[in-house]
């Protein structure tokens, strides 16, 4: 994270940026530290990227980006790596995010964020991916825990020990997804305390939060990551974990379906802003149920 970051986000708590509010923050600039958006949204100029420059001009702004595909063995797509190069240059975010999954086979692109073993080779594909990556964008990125709903019959390496050693070989930072534990540790019967414990701390750069939904069936609750209500008590209570085990970082909320009206967002952004303040004054901190 830059010196210019940490001046831009410090400590507060933006909301990803939708088209349905876009009108409105430009019209109103609510009370918004920062937004984050989808790289994808904006990597042709038309009028998204023009209305996206006229908030950029007014917000810091996060770009997270969902194709990258960075576990993929076939490298990665070197045009969608040179536009994004190209919207970052123009935009001037903050900060830069992908996920830890893949996408893309050959020049098939799949809509769905695929997960991976942890494996010594994978370590190695996404390391190197990383690095090249990092190469042609000119700065750091961001890695984002996934939510995992299946065990691999050969997945060694836990989790938050894989991130440990990536971002040491990568150089990279961590996005760290509060939500998204709490959905793999409840699908996988994990404890996601100890999950925090194994993550390398002085590599969260940013957190997320979201909220989730329940599928039951066939006599068992899955959780969905699907990003589509309020963040939960049980990630609430678990993000006042992690603040207090990492210290306040810049933190994100998320809503991506069955998007509410732009107040919600900023009540939910001031509910985590409450709970980071408390926590980093060690003061305990009601959670919402």
């Amino acid at each position: 994270m830059t010196s210019r970051a940490r001046e831009a986000l410090g400590t507060t708590v933006g909301i990803g940026l939708r088209s349905v509010h876009v009108a409105e923050v430009i019209a109103d600039r609510p009370p918004v530290p920062w937004f984050e958006v989808h790289a994808e949204n904006y990597m042709s100029d038309g009028p998204a990227l023009r209305a996206l420059e006229r908030i950029r001009a007014s917000y810091p702004i996060s770009v997270h980006a969902v194709g990258l595909s960075l576990g993929s063995g076939d490298g990665l797509d070197a045009r969608h790596l040179a536009r994004l190069r190209r919207l970052i240059d123009r935009i001037e975010p903050m900060l830069v995010s992908d996920h830890l999954s893949w996408s893309t086979l050959a020049d098939t692109y799949f809509n769905h964020l695929l997960p991976l073993p942890y494996t010594q080779e994978t370590l190695e594909v996404v390391a190197a991916n990383v690095e090249r990556a990092q190469t042609v964008l000119g700065r750091s990125l961001l890695v984002e825990n996934p939510s995992l709903y299946l065990r691999f019959t050969e997945s060694p390496i836990p989790e938050a020990e894989f991130f440990a050693e990536l971002t040491r070989r990568a150089g990279c930072g961590l996005l760290c997804d509060v939500n998204n534990i709490h959905v793999t540790c409840a699908n996988l019967g994990l404890d996601p305390l100890a999950y925090l414990d194994g993550l390398p701390g002085d590599r969260i750069v940013q957190f997320h939060l979201a909220g989730h939904c329940v599928n039951d069936a066939d006599g068992a609750s899955v959780l969905i990551d699907d990003h589509g209500s309020r963040v939960s008590a049980e990630v609430w209570a678990l993000y006042a974990a992690a603040v207090a085990r990492f210290g306040p970082r810049p933190t994100l909320i998320e809503w991506d379906t069955d998007i509410p009206a732009l107040s919600v967002l900023v009540d939910e952004a001031e509910q985590a802003a409450a709970i980071m303040a408390s926590t980093r004054a060690g003061e305990p901190h009601a959670i919402a149920g």
